[in-house]
């Protein structure tokens, strides 16, 4: 699924801005920009994450931006100091008549000035606090995207409930027109047979036994294209589907099953599919499952 959320956070040291953003993936794969000093919170940030989501390729983007110099905390190296001082002590044993060091001399001596170090550590707690921020508003973008797909899910499911109850109450004519015109088509072929006997070196049997054979042979052949318990397992799997997709949470892995479920069906209505409302049926149901299921490869 796709997801966008971004924080910023101003600290006396400097900012902190986190962006975390994903695509479609069927699996998850979690990608960091983290600026080398701060490298230590990456386990922070990936547990977080792994926690929450399941699917996608995200991207985490972190970055400290540290104030200008004059508003950076400072204090006087007192190493440094100490060391200028015994250096001036020794000057003067040398030459008593040279002037001591100023204020000003002190100030712009190098390293006299230091700035505090800004480590992780120190803005861990802080950081630990934006990034779940910033991967609660990702998680909603995520949601809100995904009441969307799921939106269009339904309607595709609505769209194949329909072609079922469409189809359905044609079954019984079908069938019962299929067998008679199959039976008065072999019955005009036997009937040519059996008034020209020259013309085979079958056994001479009744025209009664022949027309019997012929209507089983045609039963047992209309049963074979019976699609009745696909239609009820099609049925199922909608239903499923839509109980799913209402119920919410991570349902990704749960409606590519469905989905390979729902498409076994179409198949095998469309190759017991004997009259052309059946084919037409198979073909509407097999492009409603592709387009789910590539809607399904987004959800989490």
């Amino acid at each position: 699924m796709t997801g966008y959320a971004t924080s910023t956070k101003e600290t006396d040291n400097g900012t902190i801005t986190i962006e975390v953003k994903s695509v479609n993936s069927r699996f998850l794969d979690l990608q960091f920009r983290i600026n080398d000093e701060f490298r230590a919170i990456e386990p922070l940030f990936r547990d977080a994450l792994t926690k929450k989501l399941a699917r996608g390729k995200v991207e985490c983007r972190f970055s400290f931006g540290k104030k200008n110099g004059d508003d950076k905390p400072k204090s006087l190296n007192q190493n440094v100091l100490a060391q200028l001082k015994e250096f001036q002590s020794n000057l003067k044993a040398h030459f008593p008549s040279a002037a001591d060091f100023s204020v000003n001399d002190l100030l712009r001596w190098p390293g006299v000035i230091e700035e505090s170090e800004i480590s992780s550590e120190h803005l861990q707690e802080t950081i630990s606090a934006v990034i779940d921020s910033t991967i609660q508003e990702f998680i909603a973008s995520r949601e809100r995207e995904g009441a969307a797909l799921a939106g269009v899910l339904l309607r595709c499911v609505d769209e194949m409930d329909a072609i079922v109850l469409r189809i359905t109450p044609l079954l019984p004519m079908v069938l019962q027109q299929f067998q008679q015109k199959s039976i008065n088509r072999l019955e005009e072929a036997l009937g040519l047979a059996l008034d020209k006997p020259e013309l085979t070196n079958a056994p001479s049997i009744s025209r009664d036994e022949v027309l019997d054979r012929i209507r089983q042979e045609v039963t047992m052949y209309g049963i074979r294209i019976d699609v009745n318990e696909e239609l009820a397992r099609l049925s199922g799997h909608l239903a499923e589907t839509r109980q799913i997709l209402k119920k919410g949470g991570q349902v990704g892995k749960r409606l590519d099953f469905m989905m390979q479920e729902l498409n076994r069906e179409a198949n095998t209505l469309g190759s017991k599919a004997a009259l052309k409302e059946l084919a037409d049926a198979s073909m509407e149901l097999k492009l409603l499952i592709e387009q789910m299921r590539e809607q399904v490869q987004n959800l989490e």
